[in-house]
């Protein structure tokens, strides 16, 4: 649990882990902090866009849609692997989720199973959309991977945590898929050797 790093450090931190990062407009200042607050920040939470093309994923992510308003995330990793950071701050990416799941993640314990939507994981997450169709088939290049790594290592470097303070939207949200095409096992540990 901590407040959130400062968007020069939040950037400092990804380039420091050896990322290639795109800065998109003034997403120093582009939030839904209006709504609520960010904060205490708890852990990193990965999703796919179900979108191809790198330029208009990255246009969806800082907009939003129609039914929910940008940015969607605060950084957007194409196929790549580089970080295009669209927003800083509250960011409508994890929705409602599961509170026991908060707590594991806080306790950096094994992830319960998600079966409840009632707690605000806008407040408590960063967010990482990675652009892929999100149907299994759509693949993964080695880059983009080596992007989520290096992404969720920089935030828990930063705040001292571990690979257990990273998931996937699907072990948060009852009915969420993503990532899909690989697994968030697969992906904490090759967070947790990155961070060794």
């Amino acid at each position: 649990m901590a407040p959130p790093m400062s968007a020069s450090s939040f950037l400092e931190a990804l380039r420091h882990e050896g990322l290639t990062v795109v800065e998109v407009g003034d997403w120093r200042h582009h939030n839904r902090n209006h709504k609520g607050p960010w904060g205490p920040v708890n852990g990193v939470m990965i999703h796919h866009t179900v979108t191809s093309g790198s330029k208009q994923t990255v246009d969806l992510c800082r907009k939003g849609r129609a039914d929910l308003p940008g940015p969607l995330c605060h950084g957007v990793i194409t196929k790549d692997g580089h970080v295009h950071l669209v927003g800083y701050g509250r960011a409508n990416h994890a929705g409602l989720g599961d509170d026991d799941v908060l707590r594991a993640v806080i306790a950096e314990k094994a992830l319960p199973h998600d079966n409840e939507a009632n707690t605000d994981g806008n407040r408590h997450f960063y967010g990482f959309e990675c652009e892929n169709l999100g149907d299994g088939e759509d693949p993964w290049p080695a880059a983009q991977l080596e992007a989520i790594e290096r992404a969720a290592a920089a935030v828990c470097r930063h705040h001292g945590w571990t690979e257990r303070s990273v998931i996937g939207h699907l072990e948060w949200q009852p009915g969420k898929v993503d990532p899909r095409g690989f697994t968030m096992a697969s992906m904490r540990g090759r967070i947790r050797d990155r961070l060794k």
